[in-house]
C-alpha cells in the first residue's frame, strides 16, 4: 500500500491534545514520558476502563506521537514546526498543527484537498459528496469511510468547517490569514511532503485546496528562500518553481 493510500489518521483528534503533545516535546520530555503523559491524560476520555493497545486511546496516542515526536525522516520539518509553536501566539498554532498532520498523514491532506475543492466549486459540501470523491480514489473501503468521517469532525472541532442546519452538510468559515512569512514557507514544504512530490509550480502550490482554511500571503522566490530546505527558481519566461532541496526532481 502506498503512503498516499494508507489512512493512519483514523481517530477524532482534538487540538488541545496536539497542543499538549507539542508542549511536552518542547519541554524536553522523552518519547516515553510523552506517551505516558498522553495515556494518563486521555484515560478518562477514550477507551475508558481499557488499556488495549489498539483501542481508540492507543490509536490516538500513536497519531499524536507520530505528528510531534516520532518520524525521523521528517525531523527538520517537525523541529521547525515546534519552534514555530514556541514563537507564535496560541491563536496562531492551528496552521502548524495542520501542516504537520498532513505531512505525517497524507490521507489527512487528501481529505482536506477534497473538502477544499468542493468548497471552491459549490460553497458547501456534504459528507456523502466527500465520501464519493474519496471512493473514486481509494475504492470501497470501510476504513477510508470511517477515517474520513472522523477527519471531517476534526475539521468542525478545529473551527475550519461548521455544521449547517441540515444534518451532514458542512459550511466554510472565513479563511485565516497567514501573515508570518516563515510559517508560510514552512507550510509550502509541508504541502510538498504531503503530496509526495519534489517539484511543482509556486502558483499551484500556493493555491492548493489542501490549505483551504488559510489565506497565504503573496509568495515570491525570495520568501521561499527563508526555508533552507526549499529550492526555488524561475523556469521559462514566467513560471516560478519550488522543489525540496537535495531530492531528485520529478515533475507532477
Amino acid at each position: 500500500m502506498s503512503q498516499q493510500a494508507s489512512v493512519g489518521f483514523s481517530q477524532r483528534i482534538r487540538l488541545e491534545w496536539l497542543e499538549k503533545t507539542s508542549s511536552l516535546a518542547l519541554a524536553g520530555s522523552t518519547p516515553e514520558q510523552i506517551r505516558a503523559a498522553l495515556e494518563q491524560s486521555l484515560q478518562d476520555q477514550l477507551s475508558v476502563g481499557s488499556n488495549a493497545r489498539f483501542g481508540n486511546r492507543g490509536k490516538s496516542v500513536s497519531i499524536l506521537m507520530n505528528i510531534w515526536v516520532a518520524g525521523p525522516e521528517k525531523k527538520p520539518l517537525q523541529s521547525e514546526g515546534l519552534e514555530l509553536l514556541r514563537r507564535l501566539p496560541r491563536d496562531a498554532h492551528l496552521p502548524v498543527h495542520w501542516g504537520m498532520s498532513m505531512a505525517t498523514y497524507p490521507f489527512f491532506g487528501t481529505v482536506a484537498e477534497t473538502v477544499g475543492r468542493l468548497l471552491r466549486l459549490q460553497g458547501d459540501l456534504t459528507s456523502a459528496q466527500t465520501q464519493r470523491r474519496l471512493r473514486e480514489q481509494f475504492g470501497e473501503r470501510e476504513t477510508i469511510f470511517r477515517a474520513a468521517r472522523r477527519i471531517l469532525r476534526c475539521f468542525v472541532d478545529w473551527g475550519v468547517l461548521q455544521d449547517a442546519a441540515q444534518r451532514g452538510v458542512y459550511l466554510p468559515v472565513q479563511a485565516r490569514p497567514i501573515n508570518d512569512l516563515q510559517l508560510a514557507a514552512w507550510l509550502i514544504e509541508a504541502v510538498l511532503v504531503a503530496n509526495g512530490s519534489n517539484y511543482t509550480s509556486l502558483s499551484a502550490i500556493s493555491q492548493t485546496p489542501k490549505l483551504f482554511p488559510f489565506s497565504l500571503p503573496s509568495l515570491s522566490l525570495s520568501v521561499l528562500r527563508i526555508n533552507e530546505r526549499l529550492e526555488s527558481y524561475r523556469q521559462g519566461l514566467d513560471e516560478d518553481v519550488v522543489t525540496l532541496r537535495n531530492r531528485v526532481m520529478t515533475a507532477v
